[in-house]
């Protein structure tokens, strides 16, 4: 277990202020960037990862994309191509989801 950064997990201050207020409780990344049982603050508060789990686009669901902030799943594609140049989604890309919680739960 180590103590990252929140940038290694969460992509920039607007994600992680989703975080902070509970809208956002895991994020896909194309890497692994945390292991279980690492911790990050976010405006003093320490958050614990819970989950680190190897997936494929495809995978995804609904409940996936409102755990990161989106609607649903198609808005969770829009949101990537919007913030990715040259994002093709594609289901069977790798992608590894990490799962937090405020640690005080």
């Amino acid at each position: 277990m180590a103590h990252i950064d929140a940038d290694e997990i969460l992509p920039n201050g607007h994600v992680q202020q989703m975080a902070a207020e509970g809208e956002i409780t895991q994020m896909h990344r194309g890497h692994e960037y945390a292991d279980e049982g690492d911790t990050f603050d976010i405006d003093g508060e320490t958050f614990e990862v819970t989950d680190v789990t190897h997936r494929t686009l495809g995978d995804l669901t609904d409940e996936d994309a409102k755990r990161e902030g989106s609607e649903d799943l198609d808005a969770y594609r829009e949101r990537l191509a919007a913030v990715h140049d040259e994002f093709e989604w594609d289901d069977d890309s790798d992608v590894v989801r990490h799962r937090f919680r405020p640690v005080s739960e």
